[in-house]
Parts: C-alpha cells; sequence; structure tokens
C-alpha cells in the first residue's frame, strides 16, 4: 500500500508505477497545458491521457513547461497513452504509438493501453504491443476495460502478459470476480472513474464516514482505493482539488469502514459495459 503521492507500486514486469495519478478524460486540448503544469508542480508524477481524448498535444506542453519550471526530468515522470479501436490491425497499432508520441513531444511511453478490448479485435494489437516493447519503445504494456473473459482470451496467446487493467472501479462498482483474476495473475488493476464521475460526491454514507476525519468524500472514496491496492487516476482541472485529491495519507479507514463502502457495491456503471459495446469507429 502506498503511503505518498509518489509512491509506487511494482508491476509485473518490475517497472514502478506510481500508486496515485491525474487523468485528463474529456479535458479540452488548450486547457490540458496548465492542467498537467499544475499537477506536477504539486507533486503528480503520473499522467494518463488516450489518443481519442484530444489532448496528447496540451499533455506533452504541460510536461514541458513543468520540467522547465521543476528541475524535473523525463524519468522522473510515468506517462500513459492508450490506442484507439479504430484501427488495431498491426501497422495501424504501430502507427497510432508513434503519432501519440510525436503529439506528446516524447521519445518514449512508460504504459501504453488497449483502450477497449471490441468485438475481439485485439489479437494483432496486442501483438504489436509486444513488437513495440521487445524493441525498447515502451517500458510496459496494459489493457483497458477488459473482463475476465477477454483476459483469458488474451493470455491463452500473449507472450507478454499485461502489466495494468485500467477499469471502471469505484464503490458501486467494484467487480470483485474481476479484481480476484487479475490479483491471481499479478494483472494490477487501475482505476478510471474513481469517484463515479462526481456520482458518490453527496453520498450519504461515505460523508458520515469523511465527518469523522475531516475529509472530502473523494479523500474518503480516494482512500478505499489505496487500501485496496488499487491505482487511481482522478481528474481535477483545478489546483486545488488536485492537492485535495492527493491528501489521503494521513489517515486510514478502518476494517469496518473498509466494509461499509465494500457493501455500497450495486455493479452500477457510469460507463459503457465492455461486453456490449463495440467502440471500433
Amino acid at each position: 500500500m502506498i503511503n505518498h503521492l509518489q509512491d509506487t507500486i511494482t508491476l509485473n514486469n518490475g517497472l514502478q508505477m506510481p500508486g496515485m495519478g491525474l487523468g485528463v478524460f474529456q479535458v479540452a486540448n488548450d486547457a490540458t497545458a496548465e492542467m498537467v503544469k499544475n499537477a506536477i508542480e504539486v507533486g503528480y508524477r503520473s499522467l494518463d491521457t488516450a489518443a481519442i481524448y484530444g489532448n496528447e498535444v496540451g499533455v506533452g506542453e504541460g510536461i514541458k513547461q513543468a520540467l522547465a519550471s521543476t528541475g524535473l526530468n523525463r524519468e522522473d515522470l510515468f506517462i500513459t497513452s492508450k490506442v484507439w479501436n479504430d484501427g488495431l490491425s498491426s501497422d495501424e497499432t504501430k502507427a497510432a504509438y508513434e503519432e501519440s508520441l510525436q503529439k506528446l513531444g516524447l521519445d518514449y511511453l512508460d504504459l501504453y493501453l488497449i483502450h477497449w478490448p471490441g468485438k475481439d479485435k485485439f489479437a494483432e494489437s496486442w501483438k504489436a504491443l509486444e513488437d513495440l516493447y521487445k524493441q525498447g519503445k515502451i517500458k510496459a504494456i496494459g489493457v483497458c476495460n477488459f473482463t475476465v473473459a477477454h483476459l483469458e482470451n488474451l493470455l491463452s496467446f500473449a507472450r507478454i502478459k499485461p502489466v495494468v487493467n485500467q477499469v471502471e472501479f469505484h464503490p458501486r462498482l467494484q467487480q470483485a470476480e474481476l479484481r480476484s483474476f487479475c490479483k491471481e495473475h499479478q494483472i494490477q488493476l487501475e482505476a478510471w472513474a474513481p469517484l463515479m464521475q462526481g456520482g458518490l460526491l453527496e453520498d450519504e454514507t461515505i460523508s458520515k464516514i469523511a465527518a469523522k476525519y475531516g475529509k472530502s468524500n473523494s479523500q474518503v472514496i480516494l482512500r478505499w482505493d489505496v487500501q485496496n491496492g488499487v491505482i487511481t487516476i482522478p481528474k481535477s482541472v483545478r489546483r486545488e482539488r488536485m492537492i485535495q485529491n492527493a491528501d489521503i495519507f494521513d489517515f486510514t479507514l478502518t476494517e469496518a469502514e473498509m466494509a461499509i463502502i465494500n457493501a455500497m457495491n450495486l455493479e452500477q456503471r457510469v460507463g459503457p459495459n465492455p461486453d456490449e459495446y463495440d467502440f471500433a469507429l
């Protein structure tokens, strides 16, 4: 379990990934540079973007500005992006990777993910990721939104095991079977929409726990993630909210409080069900 914003979790290939980072989903490209610069300046070291977000250029500019203002090196950061489902052939995947690198202004990515499994279109794309990894162009490869069935399919032919499965995860969608499978196969679970896209910020059950510690609902939920060993990437455009989200290492939820939050599960999604939607354009 991490005890600081910059603490890391060891992935199955030995790479160290920060246990908490910043997501930039639904942030306009022209607003992303300042957001990313602020995040790095206040202590975030992991940044998560994707080709489909349309803001890789802004992320790259923010990184550039932050490295200049902080004196940090590129190697101090952990940068993730994702290949979209409009082209999952081997050549298309490799071209998409190079395009993301160019937009970000980087020489390599720490983690590159297949964004959605689609209708079993990921086999060729995964093999392309393996090639890029073996060539030293990516430090780690993984997937997003893969169910147990998708992972079983992938593991049946993969030469390299994914290090991460980034999925929707929050108190209303706890995915116990998937978490158990990932743990068994040393695949690190990472949460997107950890705050249910704002849907739990006024929840009374969490508010009661938050009041005890003088914390916000978001801080309690992110602390719950940390204590579950789940990497989390909350999104916040505002600098003060970034600081607040990271202020979760001075309290610990009791076993009883963890159980109360665990009992909130309804398998309720705010995003699409990976088994029911094909994101190919």
